[in-house]
């Protein structure tokens, strides 16, 4: 790329520091003009005064110099570590307009360090996983993903698929020749071998994406039976309005939390009962929408009312609901070891009771259906879409229907995934990724 670009990459505010990124094939021109000096020993940083086109100072700091390709992008890169006072920044960003730099784009570091060979399209997700990461569990998964792990699980598939074509080929191409009949039977043995591996990590309850995106836990349960309360106990803060009066909660509150580095959204929704006022009937077919989409499910019962149970929250147990006996303090009678078939967990939203026995349960249930190991996920959908034409392309293969059509089945499958590290096909998707990523990454 022939522009050169800037941002503010980093700034810790006010007193702090701000980092100024140039990249490009003026990058070099721009900082000998911001510094009156030429250009410093590469990798080396160095304490410059940063000048304006008067030659007034704009301020004191560090600088750093990259030579192209030893860079992030790949060009040509400075980098100036500067106060983090506004009066500065609006100085420099004039100078730098003034030099023919133009500001960044969201995302356009990485997509120049792309472009250039210096990442694959998984690393580069990663960059922005990464920024993202909220949680614990999020870093540790970008930074694997950044580590080239999904990068290097792709192409171990795609080598295997085009060593099998490779197989097939030498067959069609050398018919006449001495090539060993077995050439076929392991392609298909290795082929086998692949599809199942792929398939295995479509089935893998799409833990990648939860982690990065966040599980989604629904509380249902009747009026009144203490869904709210126990919202904002989770919370740790007033997150819904809570009321003795039935059929408070209207609509769908949630709340983002960290669950011993999980993420997860926390969903507060109407209490499931039949009502004729139609905004109350409309909560209630989106607590139900919500149940059906949520990852898990805490289906919470007035334990006052015990052992007459809502039926309609009854109906919501199923392997993934945790089950919550609500007003434990005003229970007459023993705790029921398990409703429908569920553990039941009681406790007293109003009092606080139990509620960190259910909260380590979450995590426990948590941990159990989603944990990520130390072998690399699929993260984003597209991922799994890829991995998942891959896959139907390779349940066509059969070489005992054509040699030359099951070759194209392993071309298919190979170029599917190649879209994933971006070895093919990637133009259309280059914007939808890196619009999400922020400027100066």
């Amino acid at each position: 790329m022939s522009d050169t670009i800037y941002a503010l990459a980093s700034a810790s505010g006010r007193a702090g520091v701000a980092v100024w990124r140039l990249s490009g094939e003026r990058a070099g021109e721009a900082l000998r003009a911001l510094t009156g000096k030429d250009l410093p020993e590469p990798r080396k940083a160095s304490r410059a005064r940063i000048r304006d086109a008067s030659g007034e100072a704009i301020d004191d700091g560090l600088v750093l110099w990259f030579a192209a390709p030893s860079s992030f992008t790949g060009e040509d890169v400075a980098e100036l570590h500067l106060h983090g006072g506004r009066a500065v920044a609006a100085a420099l960003t004039r100078r730098l307009g003034e030099l023919g730099l133009r500001p960044a784009e969201p995302g356009e570091f990485s997509r120049r360090a792309f472009l250039n060979g210096k990442l694959d399209l998984t690393r580069a997700e990663a960059i922005a996983d990464l920024v993202d990461a909220e949680t614990a569990a999020q870093q540790r998964q970008a930074l694997r993903q950044l580590d080239g792990g999904l990068a290097g699980l792709v192409e171990e598939w795609r080598a295997g698929l085009i060593r099998a074509m490779a197989h097939l080929e030498a067959v069609i191409d050398f018919a006449d020749e001495d090539i060993p009949d077995t050439l076929a039977e392991q392609s298909v043995a290795e082929v086998r071998a692949l599809k199942a591996e792929m398939a295995g990590h479509l089935d893998e309850r799409r833990s990648g994406e939860r982690l990065r995106d966040g599980i989604h836990i629904a509380i249902l349960g009747a009026p009144n039976a203490g869904k709210s309360s126990l919202l904002n106990r989770l919370a740790g803060r007033e997150a819904a309005i809570v009321s003795a009066q039935a059929g408070t909660t209207r609509d769908v509150i949630e709340v983002h939390l960290d669950l011993d580095g999980w993420p997860v959204i926390v969903a507060d929704t109407a209490g499931l009962r039949e009502s004729t006022c139609e905004i109350e009937s409309e909560g209630v077919r989106r607590a139900a929408a919500r149940a059906a989409g949520a990852d898990l499910k805490l289906c919470v019962f007035d334990g006052s009312l015990h052992p007459d149970l809502d039926a309609a929250t009854l109906e919501m147990i199923d392997d993934a609901t945790l089950v919550v006996l609500n007003k434990r303090d005003l229970m007459a009678g023993e705790v029921p070891a398990v409703i429908n078939g569920r553990p039941v967990l009681a406790l007293s939203a109003k009092r606080g009771e139990g509620v960190d026995q259910l909260v380590a349960a979450l995590a426990e249930t948590v941990e159990h259906r989603f944990a990520v190991g130390a072998a690399p996920v699929l993260t984003r959908e597209r991922h799994r879409v890829a991995v998942a034409e891959a896959v139907d392309s390779l349940a066509r293969f059969d070489p005992a229907m054509g040699i030359e059509m099951a070759a194209e089945d392993l071309r298919l499958a190979a170029r599917s995934l190649g879209r994933i590290t971006g070895r093919v096909d990637v133009d259309e998707i280059l914007d939808v990724i890196f619009h999400e990523f922020c400027i100066g990454k």
